[in-house]
């Protein structure tokens, strides 16, 4: 693949609305929103860049996605960024509850110090509601028994 097919393939996905990518700063703030992050979350580019991930983190977990954020940004090191999934609730610009399941990409510069981080999220909140569905099922019959 040459330097031209892989900057197309790059503008490719981040220009797709299936998953959300999102990429901040060290300091939380968004600077890149793709057209997926505004397909899942609500917000425009326009709303969504300069501001805090706060804006689609619910409240109660915000403060440990802040602990695990600067960890990360401390040592570099994560085990979503090696492949493994991370399923969080996040917040809608409408204020409803969404479920997603992401992972992270650390970004860092020349001297190897972290940058920030990219994030590719996907809306997982159907498949969440069936497996909670099939979940009382099953435990009302396993009760009934």
């Amino acid at each position: 693949m040459t330097p031209e097919d892989r900057a197309a393939l790059g503008e490719a996905l981040l220009g797709s609305v299936a998953d959300a990518v999102v990429y901040c700063g060290r300091d939380g703030s968004i600077a890149l929103w793709s057209p997926g992050a505004e397909r899942i979350f609500g917000f425009t580019e326009a709303e969504a860049l300069g501001r805090s991930l706060d804006i689609i983190i619910p409240e109660a977990q915000r403060a440990r996605h802040w602990q695990g954020f600067d960890k990360v940004m401390a040592t570099g090191h994560s085990r979503y960024g090696a492949g493994d999934v991370m399923a969080v609730p996040a917040l809608h610009r409408d204020g409803h509850r969404i479920s997603v399941e992401f992972t992270i990409v650390p970004m860092r510069d020349a001297g190897g110090a972290m940058v920030g981080m990219a994030a590719v999220l996907r809306d997982v909140t159907a498949r969440f509601e069936e497996l909670r569905a099939l979940r009382r099922r099953l435990a009302v019959t396993e009760g009934a028994r």
